[in-house]
């Protein structure tokens, strides 16, 4: 791809350690779910810092949600006495607004480890129930100096505070979103879910080093359903391609197909339609794809 750009060396006889911040869901595919086998296939070492424990996630209509803002400063200090060292910090659904202080303390005690920012707050123009404004306004603070910014529109809309655009958006009007999030501190954004009504999903890929004139549009074949969980497997994806050595249009390939392929084995399971995306019989297709 003409406009990539890899922002990690691999060794590869090395395991690069990633701290997976994001919450932990009992029943459901998504989050720490999704992020610890998705990272682990792509031959990453998988921290977790549990943002929030979830007794199932919240398309359910009974779920429990507990905030585990309070021991997250033990739980790090503990870290920082075993000389814990990272080489990625990807963040994802935050159970607090307090909580970007933490994520912010992991790149202050981290300096070398890559930024990678899923800015979980919703989805087709909604925020998710146990998201507040003050939470949101907080999220925005992690786009600034973020190597990866990866947001669907209703989560771009909401760090730009821009009113949400719908799904469909032509080449002009994503390059304006494009600068729009790249204005916000960025070094790269990936905005995902683009739909043009043509049997297409578009991700679009730009970096801050040479503009929306070097977007990357990527296109992948839709299926005729949604399912919930796919944008968490699509990031954890992306920064297991990433942390492999992959560039990152690349990167952002390889996470689409294998999403798209997840998708497909999903539409096979039991109430798939509530649990979430499947992605376990498709494990092995990621990790030949990051080591193609």
């Amino acid at each position: 791809m003409t406009s990539d750009v890899t922002l990690y060396e691999r060794d590869p006889q090395y395991i690069p350690r990633v701290a997976a911040v994001h919450d932990m869901c009992g029943y459901g595919k998504c989050s720490l779910t999704a992020a610890i086998p998705i990272l682990s296939a792509a031959g990453c070492d998988v921290c977790p810092v549990p943002t929030a424990l979830f007794s199932a996630h919240t398309m359910y209509k009974d779920y429990t949600f507990h905030d585990t803002t309070d021991m997250l400063g033990g739980y790090l200090d503990a870290w920082q006495k075993e000389d814990v060292e990272l080489d990625g910090i990807y963040s994802g659904f935050l159970g607090s607004a307090a909580q970007v202080d933490i994520i912010q303390r992991l790149y202050n005690e981290y300096p070398g480890a890559l930024r990678l920012v899923d800015p979980v707050m919703g989805d087709g123009g909604k925020m998710y129930p146990t998201y507040t404004q003050e939470l949101c306004d907080a999220m925005g603070r992690l786009a600034d100096g973020a190597d990866v910014l990866m947001p669907n529109l209703t989560e771009a809309s909401i760090l730009a505070n821009r009113e949400y655009p719908g799904q469909n958006l032509d080449d002009h009007e994503v390059d304006d979103w494009m600068d729009t999030l790249l204005g916000l501190g960025a070094k790269n954004v990936v905005l995902k879910g683009i739909d043009r009504q043509d049997g297409k999903i578009r991700n679009f890929v730009a970096s801050a080093s040479t503009g929306v004139a070097g977007t990357v549009e990527l296109t992948h074949d839709k299926h005729p359903y949604m399912i919930h969980g796919t944008g968490d497997a699509f990031a954890s994806a992306l920064c297991g391609a990433v942390l492999a050595g992959k560039g990152l249009a690349e990167s952002a390939r390889i996470a689409g197909e294998f999403v798209r392929s997840a998708m497909v084995s999903t539409r096979r399971q039991p109430h798939f339609e509530q649990r979430g995306v499947s992605f376990e019989l498709n494990l092995g297709e990621l990790t030949g794809l990051v080591a193609a």
